[in-house]
């Protein structure tokens, strides 16, 4: 596993449930601002085995972004059971729901986590 990849799975780990990241805010806090197609990859191959909270990041504007209509439903679904508020639309405000990973406060819990394999 590529260090990227272990950092996208910690941050993912972190965001609260009744929060959400966008997927470009986990690319750039993972040290790859413009990585945010890789972030798209790593949570479709491996949500399940790291059971990785996928309903919990979405797209830029604060839309869900995934394009099958059942996952867009069940992340709805998922999002609004933890208190996530979604409009008609599909859009989530992002000022209000937003989780602002602290890159500085975690690294040393990171670095303990991206030893372990």
């Amino acid at each position: 596993m590529t260090p990227f990849t272990r950092r996208v799975i910690h941050i993912l780990k972190q965001i609260p449930a009744g929060k959400v990241m966008t997927y470009g805010q986990v690319a750039k806090a993972a040290r790859s601002p413009r990585a945010a197609r890789q972030v798209v990859r790593i949570l479709h191959s491996m949500s399940k085995k790291y059971h990785l909270p996928w309903h919990r990041v979405i797209n830029a504007k604060g839309q869900i972004a995934i394009k099958d209509d059942e996952a867009r439903m069940e992340q709805k679904w998922l999002l609004d059971s933890e208190g996530v508020e979604i409009s008609l639309s599909g859009y989530v405000n992002l000022e209000k729901y937003q989780f602002h990973y602290d890159i500085q406060t975690d690294e040393n819990e990171f670095d303990q986590y991206s030893n372990e394999d």
